[in-house]
């Protein structure tokens, strides 16, 4: 093999390989995981704006549990671009706040939530108590009194199929960087 011949198949293996390369992040992408940023305050301590988070494609997910951080995306709400809540209630479930207390129930049992910034105090226009329909999803910010969520009539309940994720990790900034808890 002379010396031209051996760098045309130097070159054909590397462009093979950055072939290879891109098919897998393509697929991973776009079956496995997405990532997501973090536009605004509503997730605050936990998440911050701007943060850039690995989600686990929905489908991959199973079903969704109360405490999960999820992507939600409706082209009717927030011009398009997803949000991110945590799930407070699932289908079944019955959600009612107390907004003198600032305390939020589900099923009767007040929540404990170190996660949230402050008590909720903040009422968005849906009526409460609430039962969750099958499908569907109740979320809340973390920054309850800073979030437009579930209690909002713009956003209300949501149905998982407009769930695009959960969210497992942060990845930048690179000090927050680790599992979301």
């Amino acid at each position: 093999m002379t010396g031209k011949q051996q760098a045309q198949r130097g070159a054909y293996e590397w462009v093979q390989t950055l072939v290879y390369v891109v098919l897998a992040v393509v697929l991973l992408f776009t079956f496995v995981g997405r990532l997501s940023r973090v536009q605004g305050e509503s997730m605050r301590e936990t998440l911050q704006d701007r943060d850039l988070l690995l989600v686990l494609n929905g489908y991959l997910c199973g079903s969704y549990e109360a405490g999960d951080i999820v992507i939600a995306q409706r082209g009717d709400f927030n011009d398009g671009a997803p949000i991110v809540k945590r799930v407070i209630a699932t289908e079944g479930q019955t959600v009612d706040i107390d907004f003198n207390a600032g305390t939020v129930y589900v099923d009767g049992a007040a929540l404990e939530e170190p996660y949230a910034r402050e008590a909720t105090w903040l009422a968005e226009g849906v009526e409460f108590p609430l039962t969750v329909p099958a499908g569907c999803l109740f979320l809340m910010g973390d920054n309850r009194n800073a979030s437009t969520d579930s209690r909002d009539v713009q956003v209300g309940l949501v149905d998982e199929r407009d769930v695009l994720g959960h969210a497992i990790f942060v990845l930048f900034p690179f000090s927050d960087f680790g599992a979301i808890r």
